[in-house]
């Protein structure tokens, strides 16, 4: 039986992903203060916005507009810069996207906000449909038991393929690692090992990188974490696996010594 075009129900709308990106701070980016450059920050802040904005849209946008930015807490060297962007107005061919910049102290677990702005992204290329209002996408933020980002792959990072060099790629999965065992600890951590790193699929120039690590064991002084690195089309919003791999952090104390480490918590 054929049912009445007023009788079909929509579409559903896709799910955006949660927008959230990590920078460690290193002395190179700060000032003779020794805090994280404005201009930095900034860059921080138009990136989350870009990747905000294109999940959202699908559509290939720019930065038009930076609006009502506000600097609160520098941001230190050794600091975690963590970032994350949602969206709060739009338009037919542009939208807002709200960005927050938090500082965290990895060692103590300390958490302020640094720097706040709206960033207005617009879409380039012909008019296309109005956009559906946020509502209508919002979507709620990754497991807060997870240490989740994702990052944009540059030329700078790829090989004359347009592909993400796998060292690159390791070099992401370590900075989650690390994240996930300092936080687990609040201890400085190395890495001691990296282990059955399996690379299925590759990252192209452009598209999203999505990194999640999750805490998979401990031992005394050990730490084992387990590191996702997803790929996701920025156009289509398809996600495929990329790589999987375990690395091994032991915790340090104030000598440099092995030093305990507290158990995983199921």
């Amino acid at each position: 039986m054929e049912i009445p075009l007023g009788l079909c129900a929509p579409a559903p709308m896709p799910a955006i992903p949660f927008t959230r990106i990590a920078e460690l701070v290193f002395p190179e980016q700060t000032n003779h203060h020794g805090t994280l450059f404005g201009g930095a920050s900034l860059a921080l802040m138009d990136r989350a916005g870009y990747i905000a904005a294109t999940r959202f849209t699908r559509r290939r946008m720019v930065t038009a507009a930076i609006n009502d930015v506000a600097f609160g807490k520098p941001v230190l060297p050794g600091q975690l810069a963590e970032l994350s962007a949602h969206i709060v107005k739009t338009g037919r061919n542009s939208c807002d996207v709200m960005c927050e910049l938090v500082a965290e102290d990895l060692l103590t677990g300390d958490r302020q906000r640094a720097v706040s702005g709206r960033m207005v992204m617009a879409s380039i290329g012909e008019a296309e449909a109005p956009m559906p209002p946020p509502s209508a996408v919002a979507s709620p933020p990754p497991d807060d038991n997870l240490t989740q980002f994702v990052e944009v792959v540059f030329p700078d990072t790829s090989n004359h393929r347009d592909i993400l060099f796998g060292g690159e790629a390791l070099s992401m999965m370590g900075k989650a690692a690390f994240v996930a065992a300092t936080r687990h600890c609040r201890m400085t951590v190395v890495m001691a090992a990296s282990e059955e790193v399996e690379f299925r699929c590759p990252v192209k120039v452009g598209e999203f990188a999505i990194l999640t690590a999750r805490i998979l064991m401990t031992g005394k002084s050990s730490i084992r974490v387990g590191v996702d690195l997803d790929v996701e089309d920025p156009m289509t919003g398809d996600v495929r696996s990329s790589a999987v791999g375990r690395f091994t952090m032991v915790a340090l104390d104030d000598k440099g010594r092995p030093a305990q480490v507290p158990p995983r918590l199921d």
